[in-house]
């Protein structure tokens, strides 16, 4: 995911970690133009959890967010921290997502190819 107004590039990689069950790695990566970069792990994708929603908050700030976990990203930095879900602003713009797709393959949809998908609460 390339993020031209912020001068970053986010990837999640997605990794299996069972032949034979759906249980995944995933890893954040973030790329910035001025030559910062950064990678993290994500809480992993057991039981089709893996989703993880991309929103621009105020400040420029990304947030990267999935069904347990989120992370904050700095774009002058490169950083990516983990945050507690409250402490997130509330007013953000949805710019995309991280998930499967009807294939079963990672990908990224835009907020123009698929609209926002709120997470199941379990």
């Amino acid at each position: 995911m390339d993020l031209p107004a912020e001068k970053l590039k986010l990837t999640i990689v997605r990794t299996a970690t069972d032949l034979f069950l759906q249980r995944f790695n995933l890893t954040l990566k973030v790329e910035g133009s001025d030559g910062c970069s950064t990678s993290t792990d994500l809480f992993p994708d057991t039981g089709y959890a893996g989703r993880r929603n991309v929103y621009l908050a105020g400040k420029g700030m990304i947030y990267v967010v999935g069904q347990f976990d989120a992370r904050v990203i700095n774009p002058q930095d490169c950083r990516a921290i983990l945050s507690e879900f409250r402490h997130l602003d509330r007013q953000v713009v949805f710019l995309g997502s991280f998930d499967q797709n009807t294939d079963k393959r990672w990908v990224y949809f835009s907020a123009a190819e698929r609209p926002e998908l709120a997470f199941e609460k379990r």
